[in-house]
């Protein structure tokens, strides 16, 4: 069995975005290999209870975490999006990981277990490379990150208002420059015997800017359902109401305003959305005020921020996932509507240009926000008088499930691990 040692910033059981990430790929992992993990501390109660657990005991016993805590300020730093303060502390973070790595790889050759790769986890931002490529050369131990995302550009017609324009302007500036210049991503890049992209745009700017070629694998994946769940949502399709849900925050990157002017554009009383999620209290309340204004209010219904357990349900009795966002890698939510054997009606951006195919939704090009959401009106029309369309998406969800399930991206990183140390002993 391998030994890798991870570095993990954030991962904690039972959570969505980074963290959830970081903790599925680790569980992928110990799946085939023996896994070190140096992680940040904020979640460590979660994650002691859940090693704790005898449920969890035959994965559990192949995990090790080693703890590289924070201050509480930094952990804000953190998740507020938004402050750069935050790369200076996870720099230092990343320092002190390379040191406690360096221990770890001592203490394990001392045993006679010696470690046989070295994976760069999260975060997924290629700003911050980590310090284990040095660790990588010193020990010689093959060197995998990824996977790697942020390298994608704003689409500057989606832009609302000048300020938000004036910001994604210079951080378009920033990333192209960092991507061409930053000598840290250039050194990593060159020393990693394997690259993982998150997304399509990353594969390609790793290949335009270092000249290398990358693994693309989402950074997200399936949590599989049984068949029966599957053969249930076909019924669904039948009904004189076209349900359509949208899950996601109020930020402006999710383009809540193109789903509110595509049920409007559809002109059809049968065109229904209920909204899960919530935002600040000017964003509520300019929702609810286009709801009142359009009179929409037979046809659309807020429901609010409720739990995963929940949104999933309502997803196994929806018709049609409407997802707007034009700025993701790839969103966790996307993945579950699939799961859930739901069509998925999109952008053909970011990561859902890699996982949503013809065979389980529509993508609908970028152009700006008013033609958008003319285009989502469009296919929502075309799918109300075709039902066959939805079930044909649903149908083949199950297999795309499968081919971006959890188990199966643990096989592809095993072989991604055996790989690199083929090719570093020659």
């Amino acid at each position: 069995m391998l030994r890798i040692l991870i570095n993990s910033y954030t991962c904690c059981p039972g959570m969505g975005s980074e963290q959830g990430m970081g903790w599925n790929w680790i569980l992928s992992i110990a799946r085939h290999c023996e896994c070190h993990v140096i992680t940040e501390g904020e979640y460590r109660p979660k994650i002691e209870a859940w090693m704790a657990d005898s449920a969890n005991a035959e994965l559990a016993n192949r995990i090790r975490f080693y703890y590289n805590e924070v201050t509480e300020e930094i952990r804000k730093r953190c998740w507020n999006q938004g402050d750069w303060r935050f790369y200076f502390s996870y720099w230092r973070w990343q320092r002190k990981t390379a040191d406690i790595a360096r221990d770890i790889i001592r203490k394990q050759h001392s045993k006679g277990q010696d470690i046989d790769i070295i994976h760069q986890l999260n975060m997924i931002g290629f700003r911050e490379p980590g310090c284990l490529a040095a660790v990588s050369k010193e020990y010689d131990i093959p060197l995998v990150w990824g996977p790697i995302g942020g390298m994608k550009q704003f689409p500057m017609a989606y832009a609302n208002g000048w300020k938000v324009a004036l910001f994604h302007f210079v951080k378009n500036v920033i990333n192209v420059t960092q991507m061409a210049l930053y000598p840290r991503v250039r050194k990593t890049i060159s020393q990693s015997s394997v690259l993982i992209s998150s997304i399509p745009d990353s594969k390609k700017a790793i290949k335009r800017f270092y000249g290398r070629e990358s693994v693309l694998i989402p950074e997200t994946g399936c949590d599989l359902h049984s068949t029966d769940d599957y053969t249930a949502t076909e019924s669904r399709f039948n009904g004189e109401t076209l349900n359509v849900i949208w899950v996601g925050k109020f930020a402006y990157r999710k383009h809540l305003d193109i789903a509110l002017n595509a049920i409007l554009n559809t002109k059809n009383p049968h065109i229904k959305m209920r909204i899960y999620g919530t935002g600040n209290d000017r964003q509520v309340a300019e929702t609810k005020a286009f709801i009142k204004d359009n009179g929409l209010q037979d046809r659309i219904e807020m429901v609010g921020h409720i739990p995963a357990a929940e949104v999933h349900k309502a997803m196994f009795e929806s018709d049609i996932f409407m997802f707007t966002s034009v700025d993701e890698d790839t969103s966790t939510v996307v993945l579950e509507a699939i799961s859930t054997g739901l069509p998925v009606l999109c952008f053909d951006a970011c990561g859902m240009a890699a996982v949503v195919d013809k065979r389980v939704g529509k993508k609908i090009p970028l152009t700006n926000p008013k033609q958008s959401a003319i285009h989502f009106a469009d296919e929502l029309n075309r799918m109300y008088h075709d039902r066959s369309i939805l079930a044909g998406y649903s149908r083949n969800c199950p297999v795309k499930a499968m081919e971006q399930s959890w188990k199966r991206k643990s096989d592809r990183i095993l072989s991604l691990y055996e790989k690199a140390i083929r090719d570093n002993k020659h």
